[in-house]
């Protein structure tokens, strides 16, 4: 039986920042993580390990509506998905917090605006120690969105094969710029600036990765504690309906074994990712008079690109420094399209987890003269796209994509500027339900208690004492990479709550 004044389901971006911003007002917070730390070891650093005998992808499964099952693209550890992300650490669009009308769709309004969670974004680019370039918009940045402040660090140069490719980019018209990163870069830095930064976990540390920069620094205060192999299964309530504790298990990871775990608190938040919190409340019956738990579940339209170049060898070693969003308002015929992103260089036992059938013997020589891109574009709302739970508690996902008329359009256009810019083979990967980087949605926020699960500051329109940190409260997607969005969000959330 555990206790504290604010209790915190899961540790990645959203849970951890949470527990940083409350440490600074000096709150009893209690952070309980499912998995356990991740291992400093040269696994980190291999390909077949990380991608190939899946090492640090837990024993998980999840099922699509036709009882399908399948491995989810979700990593139980301390930090969650962030121990592996690409560290890509952009701000959403001031479009992205309004109404956006597609041909196929409706992209809602935020309960906020831009300019409300802008001071917050400054905050959390100074913890999470972002690079970028340091103007900020203007003319030489005409897609950037406006900021208070100058990025904390700057932006990490591009190596000659991407300068090169960047210069054909801009002989077309395009604006291509570096990419917002969170490395620990610099005069003593733990970045060693890598090949192996996107997709896997850092060695050293040097990533800007939830456990590095905010749970470690809240846990130094000596007012956050971490309980790991802490599975809450549901929250209960009181005779008042106010959430009493949070129920589970707890597995010691030294001997495996497993005891009832039972959690006490003032307050609860959840932050365990869109799709375990919006479990949590489903397996709870709680929070969800709107019927909207679980609902309007969104992953973005994603597809991964290899683009080959015969004539060139690409010798990058830190390849992800740069993005081109000159379509992320205006796909040109008035509606927006999404960005461009160079993702870390790819490896050929990369490759071999999509292309099975390719032996690689060819895979090599591909990878050699390959640059990889990310072709992002929004997907839309849709209650139809569910998350549900069965009577066994298993997560179960109906999912179609959505608003997908805009990224077949925005990848055709990637390919056309690549294919002048001297890519003569372009080759495919698009994401498919397992591949559900940056979930979102399912418990949505807003103004109107009717249409929407938690309110502009997160917290539950049923439960006073209940709050949502995680990206499950994106009333939309935007078509950028989530992770500062939730950062921010954390620290201004974490302001809010009362004493």
């Amino acid at each position: 039986m555990l206790s504290a004044d604010i209790v915190v389901v899961g540790s990645g971006m959203g849970g951890s920042t949470f527990a940083y911003g409350l440490a600074q007002r000096g709150f009893d917070v209690l952070v309980l993580e499912r998995g356990e730390r991740l291992p400093r070891e040269p696994e980190n650093f291999s390909a077949e390990a990380v991608f190939v005998q899946r090492r640090y992808k837990p024993d998980d499964t999840w099922y699509a509506v036709d009882g399908t099952p399948y491995a989810p693209g979700v990593h139980y550890v301390v930090g969650g998905n962030t121990k592996v992300y690409g560290s890509s650490l952009p701000r959403l669009r001031e479009r992205d917090f309004e109404e956006t009308r597609y041909p196929s769709g409706v992209s809602p309004a935020w309960p906020f605006t831009y300019a409300d969670l802008e001071p917050y974004y400054v905050l959390a680019e100074r913890l999470y120690r972002v690079h970028g370039t340091p103007a900020g918009s203007g003319p030489d940045q005409p897609f950037e969105p406006w900021r208070s402040s100058p990025y904390p660090f700057p932006a990490l140069p591009h190596e000659p094969y991407i300068a090169e490719t960047l210069r054909r980019l801009s002989e077309q018209g395009l604006h291509p710029t570096t990419t917002a990163m969170g490395v620990d870069l610099g005069p003593g830095g733990a970045c060693v600036r890598c090949g192996t930064c996107d997709g896997f976990p850092c060695r050293w540390g040097a990533k800007s990765d939830a456990e590095v920069c905010a749970l470690e620094p809240a846990l130094a205060t000596g007012s956050v504690r971490l309980v790991t192999g802490a599975y809450v299964d549901r929250l209960e309530t009181d005779a008042d309906g106010r959430i009493s504790r949070a129920v589970g298990r707890h597995t010691d990871a030294s001997t495996g074994a497993i005891e009832p775990l039972e959690v006490s608190g003032r307050v609860f938040t959840l932050a365990a990712g869109a799709a375990n919190s919006a479990a949590v409340l489903l397996r709870s019956d709680v929070a969800n008079s709107s019927g909207l738990v679980g609902a309007r579940y969104m992953v973005h339209n994603n597809t991964h690109i290899a683009a080959i170049d015969p004539r060139r060898v690409n010798d990058v070693v830190f390849q992800k420094t740069a993005c081109v969003n000159d379509f992320y308002d205006d796909l040109g015929d008035g509606y927006p399209g999404g960005t461009l992103q160079l993702i870390g260089k790819v490896q050929a036992a990369m490759m071999k987890t999509h292309a099975t059938r390719a032996p690689m013997s060819l895979l090599r020589p591909m990878a050699d003269r390959s640059v990889e891109w990310l072709v992002m574009s929004e997907d839309t709302p849709d209650p139809a796209n569910r998350l549900s739970v069965d009577d066994r508690g298993r997560i179960t996902v109906s999912w179609q994509r959505t608003n997908y008329d805009r990224h077949e359009l925005l990848l055709a256009k990637a390919k056309n500027v690549l294919r002048k810019a001297g890519y003569v083979g372009i080759f495919e990967q698009r994401f498919d339900i397992s591949m559900n980087s940056h979930m979102c949605g399912t418990i949505v926020a807003g103004d109107d208690p009717a249409a929407s699960v938690v309110d502009r500051e997160c917290r539950s329109h049923d439960v006073d004492n209940l709050y949502v940190v995680d990206a499950g409260f994106f009333p939309s997607s935007g078509a950028q990479n989530p992770a500062l969005t939730i950062a921010a969000n954390a620290l201004r959330v974490a302001e809010a709550v009362p004493a």
